[in-house]
């Protein structure tokens, strides 16, 4: 058997013991690969550090998944199923992290662009909630930046709880 088939129908049968759906949403067509079938393949791909879905889909070939989903409608139907994978992976974290008591929180500058180009920028300006900010100084990077900050917590054996962006110009204390 295919290391990769084994690997995705381990991931496969441990989501179907956290939720019993195969669909979460209403679609007119009906697709060879089931929603939580589709999530398990999105698992796997995180799960093998697969950057790119070139290299994903060249790995599906000679697998029983090759001929049930095409790139185009992978990328779209990831997109629409990412509230229902957030909600899975905080019941998988939930699992891992029942028994923790303590929990590191920390936060690091995601850099939209530099700063001499962010008058300039058009990145995620057309919601006012998603608006992007000068930074204050970072210290780490030595540096002012623009853009965003992720904001983690992570439990004591390296679990991540949850995660968070915020405008660059929110101080880590709020």
């Amino acid at each position: 058997m295919h290391n990769f088939d084994a690997i995705y129908k381990l991931i496969l049968n441990e989501l179907m013991k956290i939720t019993n759906k195969d669909e979460f949403y209403f679609k007119p067509v009906k697709h060879k690969l089931s929603d939580i079938e589709l999530i398990s393949l999105v698992i796997l791909a995180e799960f093998k550090s697969n950057d790119s879905e070139h290299q994903l889909f060249r790995e599906l070939k000679d697998t029983a998944l090759e001929n049930k989903i095409e790139r185009s409608v992978y990328n779209r139907r990831k997109r629409k199923l990412f509230p229902y994978l957030e909600e899975i992976i905080l019941k998988m974290t939930e699992g891992s992290n029942e028994f923790e008591n303590y929990f590191v929180v920390d936060s690091m500058p995601l850099e939209v662009c530099k700063l001499s180009r962010s008058s300039r920028s058009k990145i995620c300006k057309e919601q006012d909630h998603a608006y992007q900010k000068k930074g204050y100084y970072c210290a780490s990077q030595n540096l002012h930046f623009y853009g965003y900050k992720l904001h983690a917590v992570c439990s004591i054996e390296g679990v991540f709880q949850s995660f968070d962006l915020s405008p660059a110009s929110l101080h880590d204390i709020h």
